[in-house]
């Protein structure tokens, strides 16, 4: 008789070897997911931020962006100045630690111009922190003019190690 099929002990080593090639590769999968959603996030911040300014000046009012829960880490909110209608809200699935040089609100003029809350011009960097402390890959940066470009070069950064806001 002609056997056809797997033997057990064939369908064992298989499973041995499928488990170790898991055990493997699922840290590197974590740490790419964990790129790839920090580079995704980089982008929308940036996005927000360019949003908002483009609002202010078609507008001729004052946008605000805050971020949600008093981090930025969790989300932000574009709204306007005046009457505080939300334009745009962005919660993160997956909340990340974010640390910028500036608090947690600021606000674009109806010239463009990013000012903090008592109104001096404010230049800012939003740097997305990996989970190993200390080291940002990817960054935000808005010059005083307004202007917003993503940065990704790799940094060691102060901002990252603290509890960041």
């Amino acid at each position: 008789m002609k056997q056809q099929g797997v033997t057990l002990i064939q369908t064992v080593s298989a499973l041995a070897v499928l488990a170790v090639l898991t055990q493997l590769g699922a840290p590197v999968y974590v740490k790419l997911s964990d790129d790839l959603h920090r580079a995704a996030v980089t982008r929308d911040l940036a996005q927000t931020l360019r949003s908002a300014r483009g609002h202010a000046m078609l507008l001729g009012e004052d946008v605000r962006v805050q971020a949600l829960d008093d981090a930025w880490g969790n989300g932000w909110r574009v709204m306007l100045e005046q009457d505080s209608r939300v334009l745009r809200e962005q919660r993160l699935r997956r909340p990340l630690q974010i640390a910028a040089n500036l608090g947690t609100t600021m606000t674009f003029t109806a010239m463009g111009l990013p000012v903090n809350p008592a109104g001096n011009w404010l230049a800012a960097t939003f740097e997305v922190c990996t989970r190993s402390a200390g080291t940002s890959q990817h960054q935000v940066v808005m010059a005083s003019s307004g202007r917003v470009r993503v940065s990704n070069e790799i940094r060691d950064s102060r901002r990252c190690t603290g509890a960041g806001a």
